[in-house]
């Protein structure tokens, strides 16, 4: 019987599908390794390998057999999407252009050494825009952004989808939540066509014109939307659900309750940056450190960089790693916590053993630094592979069920 590598429930899927990987026709106890292969859109390999033995009959199933070492071990259903890595040090997997898939070439080979002899093989396409998802281009006035809208008349919830400080246009998160039942604008505010790599100040009119546009969106129920953002698009997202009305829910990943690094500014009103120095930046082995350049967030003397969340009518989920090796974000994401709580308000507030700054969708892989293009400069991101993974899984849930919840 030949050796086949089979993928359920079907070898095309979204990004964040789970997925059953299974091997027939291997010897009764036959020791093999199995190899996952990502070629990313600019052809750099992303790798990963685990050691197996084949049951009695000859079966194995990743979700029940234990990996006995390689790039993961222990039984890890999705290990080998988790544990991906590329041959060039501190490259981030991440996907530019939505309309095409990630294709992972999943490889069986006879034995436990060289990984000379293929027994067997199979891709699984894993795609992020879901059947019927439509995306379309945004430049409407200064906007710069993607509408992703999901199939059907709706009304279905909308969302505004803002990343961080690197920049540009980020669509992956926005099409997967599309893809998800989610009308969503993926936003960009910096480093974007003639958007500023570092912009001198940043204008809540801008941000209002998305919201604006959102919810004049037929699909788009007519209950409020919500918002979502890492990193420096986080503190963006608690300051639009602040300033702006009609923002019924805002999620914070790896963020702050305060403005950081960019002057926002609204109508009468400007919020300085939370005061730091660059000449705190750690450097090890060539890596930035950026968690000591900031001030003590808890001196007066800060506290009018503070977003007055407490004036939101918003409800609040923060989400932060406790190994942000970048930014200090469980412990701001707590400050914000306790002043939300101290009026009254309820606030759903998660914060994951083992997981870094990046918390991504489920099964991309963990980038513990990479460069930042805006900052010209390698950074740590932090984080444990798969404690990180787990994080992930459970992050894009509640981010969901928040929304839904509230939306």
């Amino acid at each position: 019987m030949a050796v086949q590598v089979a993928v359920l429930p079907s070898p095309r899927c979204l990004f964040d599908d789970p997925i059953q990987i299974c091997v027939t026709g291997l010897l009764p106890h036959q020791a093999v390794t199995l190899r996952a292969r990502l070629l990313d859109e600019n052809g750099d390999l992303f790798q990963a390998h685990a050691h197996y033995r084949a049951s009695s009959s000859g079966e194995l199933d990743l979700a029940r057999s234990p990996a006995l070492g390689g790039s993961y071990s222990g039984v890890e259903p999705m290990g080998l999407l988790w544990s991906l890595q590329c041959e060039k040090p501190y490259k981030r997997l991440a996907k530019r252009n939505v309309l095409t898939p990630f294709c992972v070439d999943l490889e069986v080979y006879d034995g436990h050494g060289d990984m000379s002899q293929l027994l067997g093989k199979c891709t699984n396409e894993r795609r992020f825009l879901g059947e019927g998802v439509k995306r379309i281009s945004v430049r409407e006035g200064q906007l710069k952004a993607t509408l992703f809208l999901p199939p059907g008349s709706g009304p279905f919830p909308g969302l505004i989808d803002l990343y961080g400080s690197g920049g540009g246009l980020v669509e992956y998160r926005a099409s997967l939540l599309a893809s998800r039942g989610f009308v969503t604008l993926a936003l960009a505010y910096m480093a974007f066509e003639d958007l500023p790599a570092m912009p001198q100040v940043l204008e809540m009119s801008y941000f209002e014109a998305a919201v604006n546009f959102l919810r004049k969106q037929q699909q788009v129920k007519d209950t409020g939307i919500g918002i979502l953002g890492l990193s420096k698009g986080a503190d963006l997202a608690l300051s639009v659900a602040t300033y702006l009305p009609g923002i019924k829910a805002a999620v914070s990943v790896s963020g702050s309750g305060f403005n950081s690094f960019i002057p926002l500014q609204g109508d009468g009103f400007t919020v300085p940056p939370h005061p730091y120095d660059l000449g705190r930046i750690k450097y090890e082995s060539g890596l930035a450190d950026f968690r000591d350049v900031l001030d003590d967030h808890r001196d007066p003397a800060t506290w009018g960089c503070r977003i007055p969340l407490e004036k939101s009518f918003a409800e609040f989920l923060f989400l932060s790693g406790l190994d942000d090796a970048n930014w200090k974000s469980d412990l701001y994401c707590q400050d914000a916590v306790q002043r939300l709580q101290q009026h009254g308000r309820k606030v759903e507030f998660h914060s994951y053993f083992g997981a870094g700054h990046l918390l991504e969708p489920p099964y991309f892989p963990l980038c513990q630094a990479s460069m930042h293009k805006v900052l010209g400069a390698f950074v740590r991101w932090g984080g444990q592979s798969r404690e990180h993974a787990k994080a992930q899984e459970d992050a894009w849930l509640r981010i969901q069920a928040f929304f839904r919840q509230h939306l």
